[in-house]
């Protein structure tokens, strides 16, 4: 009997050229490209998390550090970034596209749509934060 074994990766869609823009996924698209390596930026503020909860795999970065942490644009990891609506992480996602990263989407229903199709959170710490 020979055993395989089969690696997990997932190719984004990537914004074409002409729209320099980020490209909206579903939360199991996104949750894909998490598994398979791709960046995971939580940018929801602190006080958001404590009260719906947060991302196990995510790395969490406020809003106003988004430049310093991807100062290295060397790094070609595809990047999922999520907040707690688009209005919050698509302009993160543009600011990366802008930057450089040509891998980049963000959450389309952010941390609702996530925690709705079941993926994995981690518990509220302060439901009156």
């Amino acid at each position: 009997m020979t055993e395989t074994t089969t690696a997990i990766s997932c190719d984004l869609p990537v914004a074409p050229a002409t729209t320099h823009a980020a490209v909206l996924v579903s939360p199991a698209i996104a949750h894909l490209a998490v598994q398979g390596g791709a960046r995971f930026i939580d940018v929801r503020s602190d006080g958001f998390r404590a009260r719906t909860g947060g991302l196990p795999e995510a790395q969490v970065i406020a809003k106003d550090a988004i430049d310093a942490a991807f100062a290295d644009t060397s790094d070609t990891r595809p990047v999922v970034v999520i907040c707690g609506s688009v209005n919050g992480s698509g302009p993160v996602a543009e600011q990366l596209v802008a930057k450089g990263f040509a891998n980049v989407v963000h959450v389309d229903g952010g941390f609702a749509a996530w925690k709705d199709a079941g993926l994995p959170i981690t518990p509220a710490t302060d439901a009156d934060a």
